[in-house]
């Protein structure tokens, strides 16, 4: 049987190089924004303490909240509505992060932010899957997220330019960020009308589709693998630091001006498209074996990271790049091996449910022992990565050769 979809307007991979686009766009945007998180809320009094926990309890709202849009995407079957609805709160939230003139209403926002991350996830994840299912897992979800990086370093670039400009005024430096939005949007819109059903794409996925009583009645249930590699990712990003704490470090310690420090991030979202192309073609060789490398620079990056070095210091920010692009790609293509399509939504849900409270336990733990002893923080952040070396161990003990 054919693997060509039989109504898509477009092949599989200008699907994903579509969507890729609609990502940059959108990256211009919040990666702009959370480029400057941490100097933003320490303008407005934050602490290392707070700043590391309102950006994990931000990471924990776009990972958390999709318990609920994951099972509601496979219930529903509105994948493009989720996903367009989840851009759309993104793309007003980060121009009002600007106006905002108080704390609290900054880490409103900043959470609200990455609630409409939560809300799209799991729909377009599920979208994107079904492309990369005559792609490869490995390079579709990496060629996807290497695009979104272009606008994670424009975004970063952009806001760094116009923040210098303005002799640092946030207002119009996150106002502009309205216009990608709008394209953004623009173009999510025309790819939803060209391309109304991607399961085409699988056709695993198209005979569920055309099957939905059958579909809810014999589900199939989450395989224990896939509770194993969650427990996996769980662990490794307890102990990764946000970026909100490597910028708080370099303005604090004055390493860097905060004009300066977007394009820092500008440069780990760099690193974080070469690893992902990397880590993904890897993948689609070896299979969770490529996923090694992934304690190993997250342990690195307090090392580096958090010195009065500026030269380690960005050195230790790219190494937080590099291990964001592999969390941001592979990890999201071993989902879709791991479970069947019928349940795909609800597994992204699901897994990225347990992330998220491991990345509030993450933000929280690296900020407060910042502020206690960097030392400690090194030495704690090094046996959670151990840890999660030996889970990994156990998951391709129980994952079949590719």
């Amino acid at each position: 049987m054919s693997t060509r979809p039989r109504t898509a307007a477009l092949s599989p991979w200008r699907f994903i190089v579509v969507f890729g686009v609609v990502s940059l766009l959108m990256d211009v945007v919040y990666e702009g924004a959370r480029s400057i998180t941490g100097p933003l809320l320490a303008s407005l009094g934050a602490s290392a303490a707070v700043v590391g926990l309102v950006t994990g309890a931000g990471e924990a709202a776009a990972l958390g909240l999709r318990l609920v849009s994951g099972p509601l995407a496979d219930r529903t079957r509105r994948f493009w509505a989720l996903t367009i609805a989840g851009y759309a709160l993104t793309a007003v939230s980060v121009p009002l992060l600007g106006l905002a003139g108080v704390l609290w209403a900054a880490c409103v926002l900043v959470v609200a932010e990455r609630v409409g991350k939560a809300v799209r996830s799991p729909a377009k994840d599920t979208l994107l899957s079904h492309a990369t299912a005559t792609t490869g897992r490995g390079r579709g979800f990496a060629v996807h997220e290497a695009l979104d990086q272009i606008g994670a370093f424009v975004g970063p670039l952009t806001v760094a330019g116009v923040l210098a400009a303005t002799a640092g005024d946030y207002a119009p430096t996150l106002g502009v960020l309205a216009v990608p939005g709008v394209a953004a949007m623009a173009i999510l819109l025309w790819l939803r009308a060209r391309v109304p059903a991607p399961a085409d794409y699988e056709p695993a996925a198209r005979e569920d589709a055309a099957a939905p009583q059958e579909r809810d009645a014999s589900a199939p249930a989450l395989p224990r693998t896939f509770f194993v590699y969650a427990a996996f990712t769980a662990v490794t990003m307890t102990g990764f630091a946000t970026f909100g704490v490597l910028s708080f470090h370099l303005v604090q310690r004055h390493l860097l001006p905060a004009d300066l420090v977007p394009v820092v991030y500008a440069g780990a979202m760099a690193a974080d498209a070469v690893s992902a192309l990397a880590n993904g073609w890897l993948y689609d060789r070896v299979g969770p074996r490529a996923l090694a490398v992934l304690p190993v620079l997250s342990a690195a990056v307090p090392v580096l990271a958090f010195t009065r070095s500026l030269a380690l210091a960005v050195v230790g920010s790219l190494v937080w790049g590099a291990a964001v692009g592999i969390q941001e790609s592979t990890l999201r293509a071993v989902v879709a091996d791991l479970v069947p399509s019928r349940r795909r939504a609800t597994a992204y849900g699901i897994f990225a449910g347990v992330l998220g409270v491991a990345a509030l336990a993450g933000g929280a733990l690296t900020g407060a022992l910042y502020d206690r002893s960097v030392t400690l923080l090194v030495a704690v952040v090094a046996a959670i990565q151990a840890a999660a070396l030996v889970l990994l161990t156990v998951l391709r003990g129980r994952t079949a050769p590719r």
